[in-house]
């Protein structure tokens, strides 16, 4: 194998982890194709009930799970996507890890106020 000096300097080398992002993007692409389609049914189904009947709905436990999946696996899947698109057009290490950095709070930030929120709704208060 061949290896500049540069390449070693900068350390430019496999991160040994282009895979595991690969099968991470499509689990989360497969599992969005099956709970987005359950999330849009749910939304039409509801789409003509009343507040106390939502309220209802969504405090029964598995409809409670499957819009947690669907939030998990959706931000999940965005943030990957996003770090694919940061890492391939930011070109500036000083520009690129701070964007990953926000990357990450962001996905992490709009998941837990989406969660607190079905959980809330979920156990009635």
């Amino acid at each position: 194998m061949m290896r500049t000096p540069l390449k070693t300097v900068r350390r430019l080398g496999s991160a040994k982890e282009g895979s595991d992002h690969f099968w991470r993007q499509r689990l989360t692409a497969v599992a969005n194709l099956i709970l987005i389609p359950l999330l849009l049914l749910l939304i039409v189904g509801m789409s003509s009930a009343d507040y106390s009947e939502v309220r209802r709905s969504l405090a029964h436990p598995v409809v409670a799970v499957v819009l947690v999946l669907t939030l998990l696996a959706s931000l999940t899947h965005m943030r990957l996507g996003m770090q694919t698109i940061i890492e391939d057009y930011v070109h500036r290490d000083r520009h690129k890890v701070p964007l990953l950095m926000l990357n990450t709070f962001f996905a992490v930030f709009i998941g837990a106020i989406c969660i607190w929120a079905v959980l809330k709704l979920s156990f009635g208060a």
